[in-house]
């Protein structure tokens, strides 16, 4: 009889939380269908407004946000039953910590992606491809530093909620607080050049000393502004290499930006010739060779005798385009061409030295 009362007295003790757990996955089911049923129904009534013209924002945001609201739902079906089931405390605080911290996961990856988005919608405004691209290089460079300050502060903050959900981390973190006087200026000098380029970074955004696309020389190398992140730049040189410096190198040292203002840009051919060259006829045929060439923006050509020395004659020709990638071309062009211009023509106005030889008088 004792053994029978002791196996029945077990028996009960067992079969309560498995009561309460297949409860607690019913509810969660239930939980779950009806969530689901209220996500398809909003789904469809997106999808009716995605129809009407000109509703990209819609569209975007429902399949962005799809996956991220469904393992929403699913931590709601499993989180809500929580409250009216007797599941063991046990079982019930390691799921709510589980839950809490996935919960915060989703909540950051659907503010990352809505940062995303905006991000799209405004930047899709502004054409970067065009020759006159001021403003959007412009808007583009405030948007990739701001954005990546945004995910990071999200991320930052996400974790920090994360990790207050464990009381004993939180314990320490007030402890670590309290005592951390000398460990946060050891820490500060430590961290001060990191630090410093993430200052220098969101300075670039503010200020924009530079831009996405704006041609600058630095260290003695022309190139593109190629990526701009928190704490460095690339700039992509014209063979194609990478040159990448830490953002903190454009406020603190001096550089070459071709684009600062705008994007067209003047192009210089210097051409070294006799003193007998003819410049008028020099002068017209620069014209003529302007006025066929596809890179020239018809607004700036001159020709100017710049320099002179005992040898030579330095004449510059002077012309504009519309940005400095066409500009390289033009000039590439026009000093090809004056220069068989004055091989064919002028020959004899070439750069020569003159020997006088004078016989002795007997």
């Amino acid at each position: 009889m004792l053994i029978l009362s002791l196996s029945d007295s077990l028996f009960i003790d067992i079969q309560l939380p498995v009561r309460e757990i297949l409860t607690y996955g019913i509810g969660s089911i239930a939980t779950f269908v009806i969530l689901f049923i209220i996500y398809l129904i909003s789904n469809q009534i997106v999808k009716k407004f995605e129809k009407r013209p000109d509703n990209e924002i819609a569209s975007k945001l429902r399949k962005n946000l799809k996956v991220p609201i469904v393992l929403l739902i699913i931590i709601f079906a499993l989180w809500l039953p929580l409250s009216f089931t007797e599941v063991p405390e046990i079982i019930s605080n390691a799921a709510n910590k589980i839950l809490t911290i996935l919960l915060i996961a989703i909540f950051a990856w659907i503010l990352i992606k809505l940062v995303n988005l905006i991000k799209y919608f405004v930047l899709k405004q502004y054409d970067i491809d065009r020759k006159d691209n001021l403003k959007a290089r412009k808007v583009y460079t405030q948007f990739r530093i701001i954005e990546r300050i945004l995910v990071f502060l999200i991320i930052l903050v996400a974790i920090s909620l994360a990790l207050m959900t464990f009381g004993e981390i939180r314990r320490i973190g007030v402890s670590l607080i309290a005592s951390a006087g000398v460990t946060g200026i050891i820490l500060g000098f430590a961290a001060q050049k990191m630090i410093g380029g993430i200052l220098a970074g969101i300075q670039l955004a503010i200020t924009q000393p530079i831009r996405l696309d704006d041609v600058v020389v630095v260290e003695n190398e022309w190139g593109r502004i190629e990526e701009i992140n928190l704490t460095y730049v690339v700039v992509k040189i014209w063979d194609q290499r990478r040159l990448v410096l830490p953002t903190s190198y454009f406020i603190e040292k001096p550089f070459q930006n071709w684009t600062r203002t705008s994007a067209d840009i003047l192009g210089t051919v210097y051409i070294y010739t006799d003193y007998s060259v003819p410049f008028e006829e020099v002068r017209k045929e620069l014209t003529r060779i302007l006025q066929d060439c596809q890179y020239w923006d018809g607004k700036v050509n001159v020709l100017q005798v710049t320099n002179s020395t005992e040898k030579t004659v330095e004449i510059r020709a002077l012309m504009s385009a519309a940005d400095s990638s066409t500009a390289w071309n033009l000039r590439v062009h026009i000093r090809e061409h004056l220069i068989k211009f004055l091989q064919k023509n002028y020959p004899d106005s070439l750069p020569r030295s003159r020997v006088i030889i004078t016989k002795e008088k007997e």
